[in-house]
């Protein structure tokens, strides 16, 4: 297992919650929205709690098309209970192509970092929270920040 693929396996185990409500939906994408605007992101935020979207923000500088990635790596994200840049690098270390190997549409799934599972302490997926607007690996750690922070905020 790579170095990228440990680090992401650690955040899975790592960034969990105790419970995750509309509140907290709104609070940790009021946060992320903040922080994003203060570091001049291109982005738009997304949180899902099950198939509901229950948060969403466009910065100046995203577009539409940053809303079609953000939908697409959420897909990933709830399908497989893993950040979509883990399922992505899973594909990779096998030598296998995501957008072929996985046997998804690529119009509707996109195996690339942004978007992280909301997960409960006891391992259930109850939602998803991610930015679309970066590269990818910025995407991710955008989001795993935000998580870091929020579930500090709340401890």
């Amino acid at each position: 297992m790579g170095e990228l693929a440990e680090r992401l396996r650690d955040e899975e185990v790592e960034l969990r919650f105790d419970d995750f409500t509309l509140e907290d939906a709104w609070l940790l994408g009021t946060q992320m929205r903040q922080a994003a605007a203060e570091e001049e992101l291109p982005v738009v935020i997304g949180i899902v709690l099950g198939p509901q979207r229950v948060f969403h923000a466009a910065l100046p500088g995203s577009s539409a098309d940053n809303d079609e990635w953000l939908a697409r790596k959420t897909r990933v994200a709830l399908r497989y209970g893993q950040a979509s840049l883990a399922v992505g690098e899973t594909f990779r270390e096998r030598g296998k192509d995501f957008d072929v190997d996985a046997r998804l549409d690529p119009r509707e799934y996109a195996a690339h970092g942004g978007v992280v599972p909301l997960r409960l302490q006891g391992g259930t997926v109850v939602g998803a929270v991610g930015v679309s607007g970066l590269p990818q690996l910025d995407d991710h750690a955008f989001v795993v920040r935000q998580l870091r922070q929020y579930l500090a905020a709340s401890a």
